[in-house]
């Protein structure tokens, strides 16, 4: 696997996350305080996304699935 994929699925990953956690925060009635939870987040998504890129880039490996006997999944397509 490249790391060019590699690192978009981070990014694509982290801006899911992001737009999530932008929309609870602004949403909710912690928008009052979001000078405080916006870099929270932030920080947040980034460590999230990278816990579930990890676990999402040996999907990405068509290697991955021959060792398993499987063609692909719902991730992988």
């Amino acid at each position: 696997m490249s790391i060019r994929l590699q690192i978009t699925a981070m990014v694509m990953v982290q801006a899911i996350l992001f737009g999530a956690g932008t929309i609870a925060v602004l949403l909710t009635p912690l928008r009052d305080q979001a000078f405080v939870y916006m870099p929270v987040m932030v920080v947040a998504t980034m460590l999230i996304a990278a816990v579930i890129s990890w676990e999402i880039a040996p999907r990405l490996q068509a290697r991955y699935w021959h060792k398993r006997g499987v063609d692909h999944d719902i991730i992988s397509g």
